[in-house]
């Protein structure tokens, strides 16, 4: 198996934890989606996604709706996509995805729990360099040909496909996701949920206290309401 695997396994019951917290994230998703491409998911593909994806975490439809109409509503602020980088302790790099209404607000936040857990706020480009941008897809997994459908779907950029308990996993760079997305809605092929996350190229071990000192700093930065992921190069696995 090759790293979109391995790193998947590791942050495995890590995301989404909260569901109040996915609805928000969901809710904000809905709302970068409209302003962007417009309320009809059959003419905006992100929005499409961002539906398929309150769907896997049993988001209840009237509020998807409800969320719908409110960004439609030109009062609605928009969120801005803002990416912070720095380093927690023991040399761990962080970077972490925000959607905010407030970026002043956004930025104090952050850079006070970098403070309070002895880590450094970077600058712009300092680690994201560090870390492969993807996209992946979940599809049901109806006893397909794994081997067969890589093939078939490398034309179309995708580098790694595996079968895991949650069903087909396809991981390609940020890039393919409208490539991908279209290929999959054209053979009739629901997509189950889809997204974009941040692979680190490198990771390091730590020693347990370590391991703490870095959690306590990635623990405060994700219970932000502003912080939709956060990404490091900190070894997960077992």
């Amino acid at each position: 198996m090759g790293r979109a695997f391995e790193f998947r396994k590791g942050r495995k019951m890590k995301r989404w934890s909260a569901m109040a917290k996915a609805f928000t994230r969901i809710g904000k998703d809905i709302v970068m989606a409209v302003k962007e491409g417009g309320p009809n998911p059959e003419a905006n593909s992100r929005l499409r996604a961002v539906i398929q994806n309150s769907k896997a975490v049993n988001m209840p439809k009237e509020n998807v709706e409800r969320a719908i109409k409110k960004a439609t509503d030109k009062d609605t602020a928009n969120y801005k996509e803002q990416l912070f980088e720095g380093y927690a302790p023991h040399g761990i790099a962080i970077l972490i995805e925000t959607a905010t209404d407030n970026n002043n607000r956004t930025v104090a936040n952050i850079r006070s729990y970098f403070n309070k857990c002895n880590g450094t706020l970077g600058t712009q480009g300092s680690v994201e360099f560090m870390f492969d941008h993807t996209c992946n897809f979940r599809i049901q997994n109806n006893n397909q040909d794994v081997e067969e459908m890589e093939l078939e779907f490398i034309d179309f950029g995708a580098e790694e496909i595996f079968a895991d308990e949650d069903g087909i996993l396809i991981y390609a760079p940020f890039e393919s996701f409208g490539a991908i997305q279209k290929e999959l809605e054209t053979r009739g092929i629901e997509i189950l949920s889809s997204g974009f996350e941040r692979i680190p190229q490198v990771t390091k071990k730590l020693t347990e206290t370590e391991i703490a000192d870095v959690e306590k700093l990635i623990e405060k930065i994700e219970e932000d309401d502003d912080v939709m992921n956060v990404y490091h190069t900190m070894d997960e696995s077992e």
